[in-house]
């Protein structure tokens, strides 16, 4: 099964959702999740802000929805391993509906969603192991790992892994800045799968472009942010790395991208010191994604950055921040007055 070289390496069994969870007090502070109980039924279960959701090793196969009313919610795996705890499903944007009201949809594909406030999650593994090669049928390949929308959400030592669109960094409305944070997390895919309108901070997390049996280049992109036009912030990746199964140069760092919904959005994308990998083109690491947003008109630049897949060349298609403007683009003035790891 095709679906088997996502998730190898995982421990732990593959369980049954649908047992209600165990409690760990009777106010329901602590939850507790084993093989058998349901991820989604904790959530469920949560009465009140700042609740902590424990889930113990095993490969748990459901989609779980984190409401907006389950504020200051911790999700976490047992051990610091996570590989150890897997929550994984197999939607994609095109997979029909079982009520037959049409199909998922790129959000609605989402293994994991969560619109809560003060989120945090960490040492566990959210996954989608939808494959293109399963369903030649379906066209609309974007199978979300995790789609987040709630303001100060924060993932720690989380794997996110999927092929396209891996990871939704939204927000809660058109006009609002919601932050996001996340700290020493593996995250891969192929097709645009970092994406999304939020501000996200990424620090110290490894990105992984993946092989695709495809004839063509680019193979995919990285980042694909759509950030608003009034957000100074967008996507920043500092002190991070980006490596690749595939062959030297088959991607792009990133394209810009401007929904059919947000025509005014102007995507802001700094990535710095953070080593790039030959996986990514040196030569024009940037790309549009429709010919009437050009990425040159958009917000990407660079700083310090190393590796073969930073070498500039080429300096028109790299855009550097200098020392002075780069003290504008930390993890501090993105994230304002929150701080996730005070």
């Amino acid at each position: 099964m095709h679906r088997r070289t996502l998730l190898t390496g995982f421990a732990g069994g593959l369980v049954a959702a649908g047992a209600a969870p165990a409690f760990a007090a009777a106010d329901r502070r602590v939850l507790h999740v084993r093989p058998g109980d349901s991820v989604q039924a904790a959530v469920d279960a949560v009465d009140g802000p700042g609740r902590t959701i424990v889930v113990h090793p095993g490969t748990y196969r459901e989609v779980v929805k984190v409401p907006a009313r389950a504020a200051g919610l911790t999700l976490r795996g047992l051990t610091r391993d996570p590989r150890d705890t897997v929550i994984v499903y197999d939607n994609a944007n095109g997979t029909p509906r079982p009520d037959g009201s049409g199909t998922y949809g790129t959000a609605g594909s989402a293994t994991f969603t969560s619109a809560a406030p003060g989120l945090t999650v960490r040492d566990l593994t959210l996954a989608n192991d939808w494959l293109r090669a399963d369903h030649p049928e379906i066209t609309g390949t974007q199978a979300v790992a995790a789609y987040t929308y709630g303001d100060r959400t924060r993932f720690e030592n989380v794997r996110l892994l999927a092929h396209q669109d891996t990871l939704f960094v939204d927000t809660t409305a058109l006009d609002a800045f919601d932050r996001q944070y996340f700290r020493h997390c593996h995250i891969q895919g192929d097709v645009d799968f970092v994406f999304g309108r939020a501000t996200a901070v990424f620090e110290e997390c490894h990105f992984r472009t993946l092989a695709r049996d495809v004839d063509f280049t680019p193979k995919g992109m990285v980042f694909a942010p759509s950030t608003a036009r009034a957000n100074p912030h967008g996507i920043l990746a500092v002190r991070c790395r980006v490596t690749s199964g595939a062959e030297d140069g088959a991607y792009k760092l990133a394209r810009p991208w401007v929904p059919s919904y947000e025509t005014t959005a102007r995507p802001s994308l700094v990535v710095r010191e953070t080593r790039i990998g030959p996986g990514i083109d040196a030569v024009a690491p940037y790309t549009n994604m429709r010919e009437a947003h050009p990425w040159q008109s958009m917000r990407f630049a660079e700083y310090r950055n190393t590796g073969p897949g930073a070498a500039v060349s080429v300096p028109e298609n790299r855009p550097q921040l200098t020392a002075e403007q780069a003290r504008s683009h930390t993890k501090e003035t993105y994230l304002g007055d929150w701080r996730p790891c005070a």
